[in-house]
């Protein structure tokens, strides 16, 4: 197998008539999507080379993945680009990619044409093929020929440190490897009904999408909207009749927050999977008492990893006092610990950290257009001197426990986990920076209260300063706090000091 799409072919032959997709307007069957992927294909295929970029400005919905599977048809690999960023950052995505090809509705037409992009433009509903289709088969198949599994499927973006967005290259083989091995781990079958949460450019939509092509599964799709109003999405995951949850930790928390589950327990459910930040245990315990023989899993791994490369099936019951084990590796992934002077860190030397590194084909590409940043991260693994070995230097620091489990301890660096999303506090500043009234600014993450704090010198109106972020980054970028200083604080070297910024806040929320 090299090719993601036999998973769409295996499972359309096996159970043509089932619904393969559904969402709050659409549905269709196995056969409709095949039929349909194929003839957007064709009719993209016509239009640009194999191996090309090709950007869908789209909420997700069936129409979405109706023209992912297109894309792939064509030979090329997409990348969805969410509507509701502000223009600034769609351009900066659309920059990086420099794709000749944007899909999308006329209803976002408006705003794709702000961004200055200049290329071509596609509605979805002109991707229907009116050739010969027996033909235009025989012409995707010889594209397909001329593809490896080397070749990409997506590109996701995430935040960059020096203000713009990084995108993450994820080739074929590293779907295939890792949902082969994800829906065997977790008995994932054509019975189950997955309950998608995640937006389609974040890399939880992937186990999503193919662990339900993979095993001719049915994938509901839930409007991100609905979770303003948690009686919808429990409504939605009752009526769909969902069996499996692979959710970003802030969705599982905003549904308990908000008290859906009061609403209703959806009745059939038995997989609850989570990842993206640390799972609050009082938080977990509330799904566990509505789920007492449900399977739970705490998710660990970055982007750049193909989704996950740890796991931990809860096996016992966790106090708010506990701390939950980011687990072992996913087979035919490697994960270690190296120590600053890269030296491995071993599971009998429980309690000292070291940067999590990742190795196998589980591996992204690298990042698209950024040669750069692709060699700092995506490095030779220093203990192995035989042979060129790519690991992939997370960033994110762990430690082994006396168990022989992982357990995360943070970060290395200024990257946090916030909403689901990794985000380079670098970038936060640097956007800050740009606003003009704002002289300088300063990022640092309160782990315990999931904000962002933001200190700057500058003038005194938070409003505009926080409507200018709104109109360069998404949502979950702009600072949960902001305050204003006279000055930020400097060490003896000259630099902002972080340290006695923190010390302010510290001491303010207690007081």
């Amino acid at each position: 197998m090299n090719n993601v799409l036999e998973y769409l072919e295996a499972s359309a032959a096996a159970f043509p008539e089932k619904i393969a997709v559904i969402d709050d307007k659409a549905s269709c069957t196995y056969k409709e999507l095949l039929e349909s992927s194929i003839k957007s294909g064709a009719f993209l295929a016509e239009r640009t080379d194999i191996r090309k970029p090709i950007a869908v400005f789209m909420d997700k919905s069936v129409a979405t993945l109706k023209t992912f599977m297109g894309i792939l048809y064509a030979g090329c690999f997409y990348t969805l680009v969410d509507p509701s960023f502000p223009p600034e950052r769609i351009k900066q995505i659309l920059d990086v990619l420099d794709t000749e090809l944007v899909i999308t509705l006329p209803e976002h037409h408006e705003k794709l044409t702000s961004t200055g992009y200049c290329g071509a433009i596609l509605y979805v509903d002109e991707l229907d093929y009116t050739g010969d289709l027996p033909s235009a088969q025989a012409t995707l198949q010889r594209l397909r020929k001329n593809l490896a599994d080397t070749d990409p499927v997506y590109c996701n973006f995430t935040s960059g440190s020096t203000g713009v967005p990084k995108g993450v290259l994820v080739c074929h083989r590293s779907v295939i490897d890792f949902i082969g091995q994800f829906t065997e781990t977790f008995g994932i079958t054509s019975a189950d009904v997955i309950g998608n949460q995640a937006p389609f450019d974040f890399d939880v939509s992937v186990k999503d999408i193919y662990s339900t092509l993979k095993e001719g599964a049915t994938l509901v799709i839930i409007p991100k909207s609905y979770f303003m109003f948690p009686n919808a999405v429990v409504d939605m995951l009752e009526d769909n009749h969902v069996t499996t949850l692979i959710w970003a930790v802030s969705a599982l928390c905003l549904l308990n927050r908000l008290h859906g589950l009061k609403h209703m327990v959806p009745s059939k459910i038995n997989k609850i999977m989570f990842s993206g930040e640390l799972m609050p245990i009082k938080q977990l315990n509330a799904w566990r008492s509505h789920y007492p023989d449900a399977m739970f899993v705490n998710l660990y791994g970055p982007t750049e990893v193909t989704c996950n490369c740890t796991y931990y099936i809860l096996d016992r019951e966790f106090s708010e006092d506990d701390k939950l084990p980011m687990g072992t590796s996913f087979l035919n992934e490697r994960v270690f610990l190296l120590d600053e002077n890269d030296t491995i860190i071993s599971s009998d030397m429980p309690q000292k950290p070291g940067e999590i590194c990742v190795s196998g084909t589980c591996l992204a590409l690298g990042y698209y257009h950024n040669p750069e940043m692709t060699q700092k991260a995506f490095t030779q693994n220093p203990l192995q001197t035989g042979w060129p070995e790519t690991i992939y230097r997370t960033g994110d620091l762990a430690y082994y426990g006396t168990d022989g489990l992982l357990y995360f301890a943070g970060r290395k660096d200024f990257q946090i986990k916030h909403m689901g999303h990794r985000i380079e506090l670098e970038e936060v500043e640097s956007v800050l920076d740009s606003v003009s009234i704002v002289e300088h600014a300063c990022c640092f993450f309160d782990e315990k209260k999931g904000k962002i704090v933001a200190y700057y010198a500058g003038e005194d109106d938070k409003k505009r300063v926080l409507d200018e972020m709104k109109q360069k980054v998404p949502e979950y970028m702009v600072p949960n706090i902001l305050r204003r200083i006279d000055s930020l604080p400097l060490t003896k070297n000259g630099k902002t000091d972080r340290k006695r910024l923190r010390e302010l806040y510290d001491n303010k929320m207690k007081g």
